[in-house]
């Protein structure tokens, strides 16, 4: 990721550079007739790309008017104020390019925003309009400002197949959107038919819909419907035991808190705010950070009380290992409930990982976890799959066995636990009981690629069931035809078979995937041995040899093999 963003700003550099050395010498910018001015927009857009808004805001802000010769510059400096929480300051720059006659899609956006959250509603879509014509036909900019003109085109409207046909104006395209909008619509105007639509929308099993149980219990609990919301808010954790909203939501209930989640479906600021959060995962998805976080700026701006959207935030900011800015909004979510504190406890130890600080992400964790009153079972195998996977094998085969007391084989976690306690077993060498582990955890779930892939090559590599290792990895090859690892692990059976030529095939193709792994570019280099290319083989071993990864043993192993080669 970090030579990644290096070579981007190689290519920044160069681009700015060209174009700004263009526009110098056609006397266009006066603004860049500085260099200190060339060096600060240069920054500035260097910094909006790292996602380091407080940076680019220092650095753009003096640029003032540059915006009358680069169309870039104002879409920057508008991504760094909503970013900084400055939407005062926003929709005043918005109104001085509306002046100048520079405005464009993220200006109106901005300033339709900004007299919805004020309450100006007549000026809210005269600006909800000017951006959807600033918009591409077909593009999320379309599907956002129409979306927001159309809700704020309800205000005056009481009947719900009027709002219905009000709101179908968004493109075929987004006809998923469409559903979510109109059941939004149900809920607004109290339908005797919402629970139908809510049926309608949850269909297809496809789709993660678990966000819309959050919002249709929390729906029916506004409505005092107790006893039914509680049926549906059951059943959608029991389905979706991961979803944060509606285990909050649980517990809360539970303990007679006030919701941590607070949206209302009568209030239409708080449906425009869930249309950006939705615009705001499309962009995220795309790895397109810069644009989801500025919409989800702007759903958290219209509902500041919906933690939801800062754990996208959040995740935006870890994605792009901007660490120091997602701990701090980490750190933010914790104080909304047990649930977003375990979550946000998580990822924060992931953080001090990442940074190879394991001792504070033990401790963290630790503390964490042991602050949780009745963990659920699946609170217990998220800290045991953490020990397990930080070498605490022993402590993590206590939390797994824990579990297995609480849980039997029909339920959805076992194969998980069997496969973590399985391994863990492995890694202490008790593979008596790790075998066991494994094959319970096979028999629960037949075609989990990855307990095929351990269990065979851990066959493979004891030198038992080599025959029927292949097997299985040619099964779990087919379930997951572009993974390193278990291309790797066919390779290597192969190998072991004594089918050198072969084995190299799919050995050749694991280092594809899997360029810097030591083992995967060890069994290559014996593969090239065993087919008479000693030369090649010796410049992998060598390259084994230099990777930060590369453990003593297999390093010991590999010296010897360059001074004596493979035996056949």
């Amino acid at each position: 990721m970090k030579n990644l963003k290096a070579q981007f700003k190689i290519i920044i550099y160069l681009f700015l550079l060209l174009n700004i050395s263009s526009i110098t010498l056609a006397k266009n910018i006066d603004k860049f007739s500085d260099s200190r001015n060339i060096s600060n927009y240069f920054s500035g857009i260097l910094s909006i790309h790292d996602n380091q808004y407080e940076k680019s805001y220092f650095y753009l802000k003096p640029l003032n008017n540059l915006e009358d010769s680069h169309y870039n510059y104002s879409q920057y400096y508008h991504y760094s104020l909503i970013a900084l929480n400055k939407f005062k300051e926003a929709t005043n720059y918005s109104k001085k390019l509306e002046n100048k006659k520079l405005d464009n899609f993220e200006s109106n956006l901005i300033s339709a925003v900004y007299y919805l959250k004020n309450k100006d509603l007549k000026r809210a879509v005269l600006y909800s309009k000017k951006a959807a014509n600033k918009s591409q036909p077909n593009s999320i900019q379309n599907l956002i400002s129409t979306s927001l003109n159309s809700w704020l085109n309800l205000q005056d409207i009481t009947d719900l197949n009027t709002a219905l046909n009000t709101l179908d104006v968004i493109p075929e395209r987004f006809q998923n959107i469409k559903n979510i909008q109109n059941f939004f619509a149900y809920c607004h105007y109290d339908s005797a038919s919402v629970d139908e639509m809510f049926k309608k929308l949850t269909f297809n099993p496809d789709i993660d819909y678990s966000r819309y149980y959050f919002f249709y219990s929390n729906y029916l609990f506004s409505k005092n419907n107790k006893i039914k919301a509680g049926k549906i808010l059951d059943s959608s954790i029991v389905q979706y035991p991961r979803n944060l909203m509606l285990k909050q939501l649980k517990v809360d209930i539970e303990k007679k808190n006030i919701f941590k989640n607070n949206f209302n479906c009568k209030n239409i600021t708080n449906i425009i705010a869930e249309i950006f959060f939705i615009s705001s995962n499309a962009a995220a998805s795309q790895n397109n950070y810069i644009t989801s976080n500025f919409y989800i700026s702007l759903a958290k701006y219209l509902n500041s009380n919906f933690i939801s959207y800062e754990t996208r935030y959040a995740e935006n900011f870890f994605n792009i290992q901007e660490y120091k800015e997602a701990k701090k909004i980490y750190k933010k979510i914790k104080k909304n409930g047990s649930v977003y504190s375990w979550y946000a406890s998580q990822k924060v130890a992931s953080i001090f990982i990442k940074q190879g600080q394991k001792r504070n992400a033990l401790n963290i964790l630790k503390k964490s976890f042991e602050e949780i009153i009745n963990p659920t079972t699946y609170e217990i195998f998220d800290y045991a799959e953490f020990l397990k996977n930080n070498e605490r094998y022993e402590e993590s085969i206590r939390y797994y066995s824990k579990i297995l007391n609480l849980i039997d084989p029909e339920d959805t976690l076992y194969a998980q636990v069997m496969n973590g306690r399985g391994v863990a077993y492995e890694r202490t060498n008790q593979w008596k009981k790790a075998e066991i582990d494994l094959l319970n955890a096979l028999k629960a779930r037949p075609d989990d690629a990855y307990v095929i892939n351990y269990l065979a090559y851990s066959w493979i590599e004891k030198g038992i069931n080599i025959e029927k290792s292949l097997k299985m990895l040619k099964k779990a090859n087919k379930l997951r035809p572009n993974d390193g690892y278990i291309i790797d692990s066919l390779g290597w059976t192969l190998f072991k078979l004594k089918n050198y030529q072969e084995a190299k095939k799919y050995l050749e193709v694991a280092i594809r995937y899997m360029a810097a792994d030591p083992v995967v570019n060890d069994h290559y280099a014996d593969a090239l041995w065993m087919n008479n290319k000693s030369l090649q083989a010796r410049y992998y071993w060598n390259y084994v040899l230099k990777l930060e990864k590369t453990e003593e043993k297999l390093k010991k192993e590999i010296k010897k093999k360059l001074l004596f080669g493979l035996k056949s």
